[in-house]
């Protein structure tokens, strides 16, 4: 069996609009501090040393995350939208489905019939359930000032499709699922009407599915489908979206 890490390292150093703060506590730090909790001195411990800690200050939209259906809206098929605490594990662990779009430019939009090709190139029927991944290769460009804005999206249509055929969770190695913010609000002031911001999340006010957003290595999985995907989310209480270490499984 082999593991490949589909998770980017969660760092101050990625340059996004959520980046993640780190205050690291050194181990003589840690023989300070656990010195005035318990009474004693620093140096009651061998060579002043005790626990080495960090302190994270964390978006759950920083580093490779899962987003719920609250994220997109209140509700989701008439219903409140369930938060990431709230969604059935099974949903997480499954068969999975690799599309490869890296040659791509960034920002260009992901259709439905560019799904149907590609599906079609590598000889593959999406069943219910399957993990579907977009590569896009942004995951390269991840400390580029300008990452956020460096990836291929995905289309409302094609969303809708892919749930369609019962998928339930996708994943893209792009800073977001839809195209990049920056190309949405430039065409939204050329013009300004609804289904051009965030078009691709908000599928889910009708459709309930989940996305993982920055992924890592998709181009270091071997094949394009006949792997499991692994991408338990962490259970954060009433959470929009959980971080996630994504792994695929290559049975070898």
């Amino acid at each position: 069996m082999k593991l490949i890490d589909l998770s980017v390292a969660i760092s101050p150093q990625i340059r996004e609009p959520l980046p993640a703060k780190i205050e690291y506590a050194s181990h003589e730090d840690g023989a300070r501090q656990a010195a005035a909790v318990l009474g004693l001195q620093p140096d009651n411990f061998p060579e002043s040393k005790a626990w080495a800690t960090e302190t994270v200050t964390l978006n759950t939209h920083a580093g490779t995350h899962i987003d719920a259906p609250w994220h997109y809206w209140p509700t989701s098929e008439g219903k409140p939208a369930r938060t990431i605490d709230e969604l059935p594990l099974e949903w997480f662990f499954g068969d999975g489905v690799l599309l490869d779009f890296s040659a791509k430019p960034p920002g260009y939009e992901i259709t439905k019939e560019d799904l149907i090709v590609e599906l079609d190139r590598i000889c593959y029927t999406l069943k219910p359930f399957d993990i579907v991944l977009i590569r896009s290769d942004a995951d390269k460009r991840l400390f580029h000032e300008h990452y956020a804005f460096l990836h291929a999206g995905v289309s409302a249509e094609a969303t809708e499709w892919l749930l369609d055929q019962g998928i339930k969770v996708v994943g893209t190695d792009g800073w977001g699922w839809d195209i990049p913010l920056n190309i949405q609000a430039e065409e939204y002031r050329k013009e300004p009407r609804e289904g051009v911001l965030w078009a691709a999340h908000y599928v889910g006010k009708d459709r309930e599915y989940c996305q993982i957003e920055k992924l890592a290595n998709l181009d270091q999985i071997p094949k394009p489908f006949g792997f499991k995907v692994c991408c338990f989310p962490i259970k954060v209480e009433k959470g929009s979206a959980g971080w996630s270490r994504p792994v695929a499984i290559i049975e070898e």
